[in-house]
């Protein structure tokens, strides 16, 4: 919301400077976001009148004028502006006149100087030069009745100060320069110049048939038909340097006189060409392929959710938002309709953004516009019609259908003292309702207050205790430290923290990325193997339609984007939540039911796992690489690797995870589909585990540095082809050897080419390496015969294993 200061003024005047003014209002709750001059400083710039104009004897595009400044005689001045005609009041800057800073920073001084031989006396100025707008086609042409020779600051009002008020959305009261009056009136006990608006005398009986078909989108409609009216005629100078002041361009004077009612009194209204209007208006819901062109030049399809102004043939206003083509006024236009209505904010409210654009009539209807003062709005605009472009005016025509009802909200004095946090009593409170113009009863304690109809933003309890303290005064509530006991909050032993987690990954070469939790559809369906994803109601864009289950899309999208910039080498891994359908999971938000929402850690390889380096050739890293990367991460828990299958990950180099017999995630190479599909040189290796098992660890316990030194022995076992590492060291750990093993580590692998007297083509052999300790003797060689036999025999009962000669 941006206005000028004298507009302000002009409806509540305190004793207060220009900064004190801006201080208040934002302790009112009323944030001022910029303060800022009208127009830069410049000096000796007056208004001048164009007596001749004749051609320069030695340019083309340069004229001589003859310039009155109100000095007796005439100044001589050159000017290429293409509008210099004789008659027409301009700014006129005089010899030792400093205009604002250009792009250099420092002023610019205007000097007696010559033009192509002949001698210039001055300057004649635009609005660019005096830096007023960004305008340059032209001379500032003036009002015909600006005092010649007055200084242009002061006919244009130029002294002046603009506000820009950044205004919350249960403010809406205050998006006019009579609504921040009425504000400031309350706080500061300065008188109010309250607006009367006295009825226009009818001069006709033409009216427009009206049906409102939908109550639930308009509950009042006010129109009113006015004739013959001067389209042309010119836009008072004062109004439009109050509309400049609210930042808005003057256009057509029914155009400007719309926008100066709404930012007047917070009154968006609409102007019809009545000639232009087949039959009567019907106030009702789109129907679902119904277009309309807008004044924006945009058009755009409508449906029933979407309200509208339509004729006997077609639609033409976007209710409450945006005017149609059709029905716009022009320089033609003869017979006018002028229509103010309620809207009903619900019926507003998001439209605008379905369409991409923001007008400020919609910004004040969908958060509500007084329903009480329609007829007497538009008898303001008639009135400003009238005397601006002339016409007669038709009888009101009001249709009332339904009005919001205004219920009372009750305040508790003692409950306000308590969330306010100061005592306050009931003659306060009643006193800052009054001066906000709010009609209170007070009982025992208890004020009941009924909203007026421009107060939409009072319905409970606490919407009261913030007016009596906006007005009591925020920099009067007392300072008080909180009281709260200071307890450590320690993290317990058994869980690391989520930024440990960072760091060990970066220590492993990887860097975190941060991406979106909405992805594409697909990507659910190919790399999660996700028939059903979560959809957005309302995606940001048609590519981030769902919530993602699995984070490895993501990070195969980071790889493309490096990959495309000539990358060879990425590691990058992401913590983040995934969502998930989940029936059993209940929380007070319905929004986030039948939601569970884990968080995982996912981590992505691509080439050379150490970079370039002197010691060993590049290449690209294989299965073993991750899955070292995997140990580390989750050590000192031990992890077990089974083979799996996963909708991203290549059949036969894919790992399940396990931790203490629960699956916790999976490791693998990206499936060659996916591979092809992305356009991928080389294989990613790719991981994905739950956050939960990467963050818990075991407590250390402590044991004794063992005295006794231990005894290694190798043996090696023929088994089938078939059994796996973690098969044998689970049957070599789980034999009976009285506690002796400390450690068992595969070390060997033989498969031989072609059947020998030991080994069949279907076996394999295997050499581990045992490790025995006791730690309160030294072993003798019948415990580690012992201990070894009894892992032997475990292996050969549960495997089918046997010793290799």
């Amino acid at each position: 919301m941006q206005f000028p200061e004298s507009w302000l003024r002009a409806f509540c005047n305190p004793p207060l400077t220009t900064q004190q003014i801006a201080d208040t209002l934002t302790m009112g709750g009323l944030e001022v976001e910029e303060l800022r001059p009208a127009a830069p400083p410049f000096s000796k710039v007056v208004v001048g009148e164009i007596k001749e104009a004749a051609q320069h004897p030695n340019a083309d595009r340069l004229r001589v004028c003859q310039v009155d400044v109100g000095q007796g005689a005439l100044l001589s001045i050159v000017c290429g502006a293409p509008n210099a005609r004789v008659g027409i009041r301009v700014p006129t800057a005089l010899v030792g006149a400093e205009l604002p800073p250009g792009e250099d920073g420092k002023p610019f001084a205007i000097k007696l100087g010559k033009l192509r031989g002949v001698e210039s006396q001055g300057m004649l100025c635009s609005a660019r030069e005096l830096k007023l707008s960004d305008d340059h086609g032209g001379l500032l042409e003036l009002d015909a009745s600006a005092p010649i020779g007055k200084d242009i600051r002061e006919v244009l009002n130029l002294d002046d100060h603009v506000f820009t008020l950044k205004l919350t959305p249960n403010l809406a009261h205050a998006l006019s320069v009579y609504g921040v009056a009425r504000e400031l009136s309350a706080l500061t006990g300065a008188p109010l110049q309250e607006p009367k608006f006295e009825p226009v005398v009818a001069r006709n009986d033409a009216k427009l048939k009206v049906k409102v078909s939908a109550p639930d989108l308009c509950g009042r409609f006010s129109g009113r038909v006015i004739r013959n009216v001067d389209t042309k005629a010119k836009t008072p100078q004062w109004m439009v340097e109050r509309l400049a002041g609210c930042g808005q361009r003057s256009v057509t004077p029914l155009v400007d006189i719309s926008n100066y009612v709404m930012f007047e009194f917070g009154r968006p209204s609409h102007i019809f060409d009545l000639d232009k209007i087949h039959g009567g208006l019907d106030v009702r819901w789109a129907k679902a392929g119904e277009q309309l062109k807008l004044l924006n030049g945009n058009t755009i399809e409508v449906d029933e959710k979407v309200g509208v102004i339509a004729d006997d043939r077609q639609v033409e206003s976007l209710a409450g938002i945006m005017g149609g083509d059709a029905t716009a006024v022009s320089d033609s236009t003869k017979n006018v309709y002028v229509e103010a209505a309620f809207w009903w904010p619900e019926s507003v409210q998001g439209r605008s953004r379905r369409f991409n654009f923001s007008t400020d009539a919609g910004h004040r209807f969908e958060r509500g516009v007084a329903p009480d003062l329609t007829v007497e709005h538009i008898e303001h605009i008639t009135r400003l019609v009238l005397d601006i472009c002339g016409g007669e005016a038709g009888p009101m025509d009001d249709h009332v259908v339904k009005l919001p009802e205004r219920k009372p909200v009750t305040l508790r004095v003692a409950r306000a003292a308590k969330v306010i946090g100061m005592p306050v009593t009931e003659r306060q409170c009643v006193d800052a309702f009054a001066r906000l113009r709010l009609p209170a009863k007070a009982a025992d304690g208890l004020i009941t207050v009924t909203p007026p109809a421009y107060r939409f933003d009072l319905s409970i309890e606490e919407d009261l205790i913030e007016e009596v303290v906006r007005i009591v005064g925020y920099d009067h509530l007392p300072t008080t430290p909180p009281l709260a006991p200071i307890t450590a909050k320690l993290p317990p032993e058994a869980r690391r923290s989520r930024f440990a987690v960072r760091r060990l990954l970066a220590a492993l070469g990887y860097q975190e990325t941060i991406n979106f939790s909405f992805v594409e559809a697909h990507w659910e369906k190919d790399l999660a193997g996700n028939a059903d994803p979560i959809k957005l109601l309302n995606p940001i864009a048609s590519q981030m339609s769902v919530m993602r289950s699995s984070l490895l899309g993501s990070l195969l999208q980071v790889l493309k984007f490096n990959l495309d910039r000539k990358a060879e080498r990425v590691r990058v891994f992401e913590l983040g939540r995934v969502f998930l359908r989940d029936a059993g999971v209940q929380t007070t938000d319905t929004t986030v039911r039948g939601v569970r929402q884990p968080m995982k850690v996912a981590g992505l390889a691509y080439g050379d796992p150490d970079g370039l380096q002197w010691a060993r050739k590049a290449g690209h890293g294989d299965f073993y690489d991750m899955k070292g990367d995997v140990q580390a991460l989750l050590a000192p828990l031990q992890a077990e690797f089974a083979p799996a299958a996963h909708p991203a990950m290549h059949p036969g180099r894919c790992a399940a995870i396990r931790v203490g017999g629960r699956e916790v995630g999976v490791v693998g190479e990206l499936h060659p589909r996916w591979r092809q599909q992305w356009d991928l040189p080389h294989t990613p290796l790719l991981f994905e585990l739950d956050l939960d098992a990467v963050t818990g660890r075991e407590v250390p316990a402590f044991e004794p540095v063992p005295r006794f030194q231990p005894a290694e022995r190798d043996i090696a076992v023929i088994v089938s082809e078939k059994v796996s590492h973690d098969q044998l060291l689970g049957a070599i750990r789980s034999a009976d050897t009285g506690g002796l093993l400390r450690g068992a580590m595969l070390f060997d692998v033989y498969k031989p080419q072609q059947a020998t007297a030991g080994l069949a083509l279907n076996e394999k052999s295997l050499a581990v390496r045992l490790t025995l300790a006791r730690s309160d003797a030294t072993l003798t060689d019948e415990q580690i015969e012992a201990a070894v036999r009894a892992v032997v025999e475990r292996v050969s009962t549960q495997l089918g294993g046997r010793l290799r000669g």
